[in-house]
């Protein structure tokens, strides 16, 4: 199995809310997880986050948010290998042992499918 893990954060102190501001008319995650889809590498495209908001615009653009993290591994000192390393435990505990992982960030709106490939 091949999962891409979309980081999403609610808590921008620059940008409040960026993940999901417009941008060129879409919610900015919207470019990752379009990219992710198009790139046809994934079995699974999930957004992790803390946000009911991101989850729900995320869902609305095919990508999965099958958990909410906690505050804890949502603030401005936890590295992106913690949050993609508490997804990996996530997929152990539902007997998913994934073989690729790939990060892609939410605020990456000029990611393209070849790009991931």
């Amino acid at each position: 199995m091949k999962i891409a893990v979309i980081l999403a954060r609610s808590g921008s102190k620059r940008i409040p809310k960026k993940n999901i501001k417009n941008f060129n008319g879409k919610p900015m995650i919207y470019w990752s997880i379009n990219a992710a889809k198009k790139s046809k590498l994934f079995d699974r495209i999930i957004v992790s986050t803390d946000s009911e908001q991101i989850a729900k615009i995320s869902n609305k653009y095919g990508a999965e948010t099958p958990f909410l993290r906690s505050k804890k591994l949502a603030n401005d000192f936890t590295g992106t290998v913690k949050v993609v390393s508490h997804t990996v435990k996530w997929l152990d505990k539902q007997h998913q042992k994934p073989k690729a992982i790939c990060c892609i960030y939410a605020c990456a709106p000029f990611i393209r499918s070849n790009d991931i490939r």
